[in-house]
């Protein structure tokens, strides 16, 4: 099958399950979340990907005020941020970045994490933050809400129909959707639901110059 190529102003990118994998950690500090709380692990674990810590607890626990949520999710991001044992990068992810600021690409991080918990897992994955980074403490909706790409756009001074976004999970690809941009999907979460296109990882895209303010990304079969 031939390559899908898609052309755009700038890219945003997912962290957890698109740069990173932290399929390790959220596995330990969600699925001792749910035994907690009396709650089945593995309906746990298709919720919480891709959402805000609070955003998921308010859909499994949805009688439980808000403001328990926040304050257990602060605890949870603490305990996260100290766990990186098992944080790897996705395959890709490192040359990926280095041919986005080799070639000037505008790119944004856009991801449910707050600052520290970013910052440690790209740390403990070898991989350099982006310059632009939109993170928990910069909006107030959680994906699926498009709030966050529509931010990372708007820092770019792209419009969202220009620009592409990474993602892993259903919700952030729902997010990406309702933005108005289009989502490459990475990694198995991802085929289920949708994207314009999807890889197993970062290895199979590539970047190229198009000239005038365009880059291609050509999305290997």
């Amino acid at each position: 099958m031939p390559a899908t190529v898609l052309t755009a102003r700038a890219l945003l990118l997912d962290m957890d399950g698109t740069l990173v994998n932290s399929d390790a950690v959220v596995e330990r500090v969600w699925r001792r979340w749910a035994e907690r709380h009396g709650l089945d692990g593995d309906k746990v674990m298709k919720v919480v990907h891709g959402r805000q810590g609070h955003a998921s607890m308010a859909v499994l626990l949805p009688d439980r005020p808000m403001e328990e949520n926040l304050a257990d999710n602060a605890r949870m991001l603490a305990e996260e941020t100290a766990d990186t044992e098992g944080v790897v990068p996705v395959p890709g992810a490192a040359q990926f970045l280095d041919s986005l600021a080799r070639l000037g690409v505008p790119h944004a991080l856009v991801t449910s994490a707050d600052v520290a918990l970013s910052g440690a897992r790209m740390a403990a994955a070898g991989l350099a933050l982006p310059e632009v980074r939109i993170t928990a403490e910069s909006v107030g909706a959680s994906k699926p809400d498009p709030e966050g790409f529509l931010k990372g756009a708007a820092e770019l001074g792209v419009p969202a129909a220009e620009c592409v976004v990474f993602e892993d999970s259903g919700a952030g690809i729902a997010a990406g959707r309702s933005a108005g941009m289009r989502v490459v999907g990475v990694g198995p979460r991802a085929a289920a639901y949708g994207p314009d296109a999807w890889v197993r990882d970062l290895a199979q895209v590539r970047v190229s110059d198009a000239g005038a303010g365009l880059f291609r990304l050509h999305v290997e079969p």
